[in-house]
């Protein structure tokens, strides 16, 4: 569904708001007012830090937060999935769908074992080993479609791992890294195209970077912080990014993508104490960081000029061919329990000082707050319950 044009949107949230996201537009880059709170050393290992957030919703247990983690019902019919042993090429546009309600599952159980739900925890269990024990997965076919969708699938799973991990015993904790682990390493093919380079390379480089810090593999780690540096060195100095805004109508949807996993990459930097957030880099006598690149994204949606002249080469732009219509199905729930907003949970929840940081905040609490739980599998499952506070 696509969402309505930005002057409408405008008008629907308030002219003195639109001035303001306006007045940004002006300047590509941003002014940091303060760096947020960064980690001095390791402190956790994966997206985030599983014990403290069990802690955290066990106290809070009438939070909005742990509500989030238990809004969505488990549905017993979930163990009787049919197991997916290979994703195929996608038949016209997007990807392989056939592991969707696997992925659901695994998002919804893993939210739910994180406070404190021991059925759903148990449930999550069996169904990963029933998984694993089928080799699900291992006959994907190698193309980029469905590698594709194989790294959408391994996020939330290695996320999962890592919830459950410290309840399963010596043998199940083997099975699982068994079947995990050559499935992650797979999605570090090369196609020799440029989905070796844009947010397929990014979805690639988060889920390496979440099994190598979840696993103590510092090699599979250092591909997410390399990874984000090529991001901003790549960034043009407005902040856009050249592969994702050429995507016509697409263009503002997969700059999201991108963000996406830069915000990923950053969360797991964090716990190894690496601030990815408030990385720089210069070109061109510009300087660059994730803010950038984010301040881009929300003033295209504001002011679509600024991204129609890149979106104008109308590159595999998606089922609208008219460049000049973005596509805003990102600010809404997909029909599907999917929210592509899911990201800015991470986000808003630093509380940031800069201008970006609360622009986003904003955002999210306009376009997204009455839709949580926000649950996306390039944000790794319910990240609402992964970072809400309230």
């Amino acid at each position: 569904m696509k969402k309505a044009a930005p002057m409408f949107l405008a008008a629907r949230h308030g002219l003195a708001f639109l001035a303001l996201l306006s007045s940004v537009a002006i300047s590509p880059l941003e002014t940091l007012a303060a760096a947020p709170e960064t980690t001095d050393s390791a402190s956790y290992q994966g997206l985030f830090d599983v014990a403290a957030r069990r802690a955290f919703l066990a106290q809070k247990s009438s939070s909005d937060a742990r509500k989030a983690c238990l809004s969505v019902d488990v549905d017993p019919k979930w163990m009787d999935i049919e197991i997916v042993k290979g994703l195929t090429t996608t038949e016209g546009y997007g990807t392989d769908g056939s592991g969707n309600q696997y992925a659901f599952a695994v998002m919804v159980l893993s939210g739910r074992a994180l406070a404190g739900d021991k059925r759903a925890e148990d449930m999550l269990k069996l169904f990963l080993l029933k998984w694993a024990d089928a080799g699900a997965f291992s006959k994907t076919e190698k193309i980029h479609d469905a590698y594709y969708a194989l790294k959408r699938l391994m996020l939330p799973t290695v996320v999962a791992f890592s919830i459950i991990r410290d309840g399963l015993s010596d043998e199940d904790k083997q099975k699982l890294t068994a079947w995990i682990d050559p499935l992650v390493r797979r999605t570090d093919q090369m196609f020799e195209g440029s989905v070796d380079y844009n947010n397929h390379r990014y979805l690639a480089d988060s889920v390496l970077m979440a099994w190598g810090s979840l696993t103590g593999d510092r090699a599979l780690y250092q591909k997410g912080i390399d990874r984000f540096r090529v991001i901003l060195d790549d960034a043009r100095a407005d902040g856009s990014l050249p592969l994702e805004t050429r995507r016509g109508a697409r263009s503002l949807w997969y700059m999201r993508q991108s963000l996406t996993s830069m915000t990923v990459m950053a969360e797991i930097a964090r716990g190894a104490g690496d601030d990815l957030f408030d990385a720089t880099a210069t070109s061109d006598g510009a300087k660059k960081s994730m803010w950038t690149v984010l301040s881009y994204w929300m003033n295209g949606m504001t002011n679509p000029i600024l991204v129609n002249a890149y979106a104008a080469e109308n590159y595999i732009p998606g089922p609208e061919e008219d460049f000049m219509k973005p596509d805003f199905g990102f600010l809404e729930n997909r029909g599907n329990g999917r929210h592509y907003l899911a990201f800015l949970e991470a986000i808003a929840v630093r509380e940031p000082e800069n201008f970006p940081g609360r622009r986003a905040g904003a955002l999210l609490e306009r376009e997204g707050a009455n839709e949580r739980p926000l649950i996306d599998e390039f944000a790794g499952g319910n990240a609402t319950c992964f970072w809400r506070q309230g």
